[in-house]
């Protein structure tokens, strides 16, 4: 039986009043990263089990340039770079990515006129490869049977051989990653929800979101409890995301941080994605409806509270994979 429609409301944030700037850009196009809407999901949850007093509500990432929550950070590896020089005429930008962080590098350098190269999984969706090379960006694709961490590895590989061609980005070690959200993601969540977010929950690829978030939303209030999301083992696949026991273990990730480590099966990641876009119109990628389904998870064992979490993308670079169809 399918769930009546529910209705989403948006809170936007008022820049002129919250207490730190959007990430600031060379062009006015670079200037809208950032200041996404939230989404009230409680009709949406609560038809699923979640309790009416607790609020469950979601940051909507696509609406960045370049389509995801990734152009928060590669703006700021971007802009850090450049400051200290580690980004210089003639460098070409390199650096691993399953999607969505290239594309946001194949867009800022198409708008800054450097040289991007991106080494992806080979087996990446075609709409990732075809919005890459849109961009002007090189394609370097790596072993589909390595996944993301083969993809690391050959770019280690690459810049080994040339150091000097290239500035390594490096997303998955670069501090800028996850100083990007502490001062961005964080204080418009909090501002957005008005102070009231007793949980965040997020899913760990780069764990750049996560780690930067939180910590903002901990040194604010610390009883705001941090739930990490990553799939329930190396077998289950969500797009965007890693299981780290099993994965090469990003450098910038804290494992003090988070209260909670939650497992998301592919199965309950692709169930909300599709109810999400039948039952309340929102077209969204297979991580946020991971981030999704546990937040819902969260939100049922609670009395009262608010509940935020993150859709980083839309589904529109997933139609290719068939998971729609």
């Amino acid at each position: 039986m399918l769930i009546a429609e529910a209705p989403v409301q948006i809170i936007n944030v008022d820049w002129a009043v919250a207490e730190t700037s959007p990430v600031s850009g060379s062009t006015s196009l670079l200037a809208q990263i950032g200041n996404t809407p939230l989404l009230d999901l409680s009709d949406f949850a609560q038809q699923l089990g979640v309790p009416a007093g607790v609020g469950v509500y979601a940051k909507a990432e696509w609406m960045n340039p370049g389509g995801s929550v990734k152009a928060r950070a590669a703006l700021r590896i971007v802009e850090e770079a450049e400051r200290s020089g580690k980004l210089a005429p003639g460098k070409i930008l390199i650096d691993s990515s399953s999607g969505n962080t290239g594309i946001a590098y194949a867009l800022i350098g198409s708008l800054k006129g450097f040289a991007v190269h991106l080494v992806m999984p080979a087996n990446v969706s075609r709409e990732r490869k075809a919005l890459v090379k849109a961009y002007g960006a090189t394609l370097i694709e790596s072993d589909p049977l390595e996944g993301s961490d083969g993809a690391i590895r050959l770019v280690r590989k690459l810049v080994a051989e040339q150091p000097e061609r290239y500035f390594y980005a490096d997303q998955y070690n670069n501090d800028a990653n996850w100083q990007a959200h502490y001062t961005s993601t964080g204080p418009e969540i909090w501002q957005q929800s008005d102070g009231r977010i007793t949980h965040f929950v997020a899913g760990l690829g780069t764990t750049g979101t996560f780690v930067g978030t939180g910590r903002y939303l901990k040194d604010r209030q610390p009883s705001v409890e941090l739930i990490a999301v990553q799939p329930e083992d190396e077998l289950s696949v969500i797009e965007g995301l890693k299981h780290l026991p099993t994965a090469i273990r990003p450098g910038i990730y804290d494992d003090t941080l988070a209260d909670e480590q939650l497992p998301v099966t592919a199965e309950a990641a692709w169930e909300i994605t599709r109810r999400l876009s039948r039952q309340a119109g929102l077209f969204v990628g297979f991580s946020s409806g991971g981030a999704v389904a546990a937040a819902i998870e969260v939100a049922k064992r609670l009395e009262s509270g608010v509940v935020v979490t993150l859709l980083p993308d839309d589904g529109s670079k997933y139609v290719s994979l068939g998971i729609f169809d």
